[in-house]
């Protein structure tokens, strides 16, 4: 166990028992605990020679759950796993809501987390979606059609943050919304900043 890591469960009000539970069922599968993101993360060092994120203890608050970075190439033979998001591509969740509930699931949640770990020694990827295939909203486009520094700016931010903010601008629904979220990013995009830094 890592010291760095003990507030996390120590702090947690809503959760303790549970996440007290999950840390130790992940502990029985020999992972290393790290504090990535302000949440328990558990590695393992992969067959690239890096330490490889596996699976990470989080609570919310109607819930608190494992989520598996990779969980998307889990057989997932018990039918468990969910996707956080419509948007999440490659992780999944174990959810859980009370203590019973990780008890009598305890050796199939090992199973899962073994079951990833083989994934991650065997250096298996997700195939993920191309930024090119996210939709980008009319305003948007126009926005960069009008303006060749923006367009420079926004191809130069990685794929990820170009993800970012197609996402963010096209889950508004009205139209005065993504144009309002589009101004509001601008001074963002141009700076090479994502939506969250």
């Amino acid at each position: 166990m890592n010291s760095k890591v003990d507030f996390y469960f120590t702090k947690a009000k809503a959760w303790q028992k549970e996440l007290e539970a999950l840390r130790t069922i992940v502990f029985d599968c020999n992972l290393y605990e790290e504090l990535k993101w302000g949440c328990p993360c558990y590695t393992i060092t992969g067959a690239d020679k890096q330490k490889d994120n596996v699976v990470l203890i989080h609570a919310f608050k109607n819930y608190c759950a494992l989520l598996f970075f990779k969980g998307v190439l889990l057989k997932d033979t018990n039918g468990i796993l969910i996707q956080q998001t419509e948007h999440v591509q490659a992780a999944r969740q174990l959810r859980f809501t009370n203590y019973q509930e990780i008890l009598k699931q305890g050796r199939v949640i090992k199973a899962y987390i073994f079951e990833a770990i083989e994934i991650e020694l065997a250096g298996l990827k997700v195939p993920m979606k191309k930024t090119k295939e996210f939709q980008m909203p009319a305003e948007f486009k126009n926005k960069l059609n009008k303006t060749p520094s923006l367009k420079k700016a926004f191809y130069a931010l990685t794929p990820g943050r170009q993800r970012g903010y197609l996402l963010y601008f096209s889950s508004a629904k009205q139209s005065a919304t993504r144009e309002a979220r589009i101004e509001k990013s601008l001074k963002s995009i141009m700076m090479g900043k994502g939506l969250d830094d």
